[in-house]
């Protein structure tokens, strides 16, 4: 029992909920980025570069069999050994833009965070018995 109550203050923690939220919310922060490579960025790159679609560059590594298509997905399909550098292109800028997005929020985390530490708190305010007690020392200093 005791292996139980030591996984479950470990689970507890702080640190690995908010670990756990971190990766929920990356793995779906990226598929956004995904996105906006795959359908944004690369057909526009596509036409600057002259109408290019990134994910069908490919060199052929091997023999292609008779009847096969000299498509990608066909290629691999057939198992013939492609080296799909299109694919790494689009995964690169794909990294690129979220390690840029990620960099630009943690910047914004880290300036609000200071923003906030240089904000003096406002003083407490006196209880009342050093109030009194300051009321009864100036009345004792005053002369009869």
């Amino acid at each position: 029992m005791g292996i139980l109550q030591e996984f479950k203050s470990f689970a507890m923690r702080g640190n690995v909920i908010d670990l756990a939220v971190g990766v929920i919310i990356g793995g779906a922060f990226g598929k956004i980025v995904d996105s906006m490579v795959s359908d944004v960025i690369m057909p526009v790159a596509g036409l600057v570069f002259g109408k290019l679609d990134f994910s069908s560059m490919f060199f052929v590594l091997g023999h292609i069999p008779d009847g096969v298509p000299r498509a990608l997905a066909d290629l691999k399909k057939a198992g013939v050994p492609v080296l799909a550098y299109g694919n790494f292109i689009t995964v690169a800028v794909n990294f690129l833009i979220l390690a840029f997005v990620i960099f630009v929020m943690i910047k914004q985390i880290n300036r609000l965070t200071r923003k906030a530490a240089e904000t003096p708190p406002p003083p407490a305010e006196t209880p009342e018995d050093v109030v009194l007690l300051r009321e009864i020392r100036d009345s004792l200093r005053r002369p009869l």
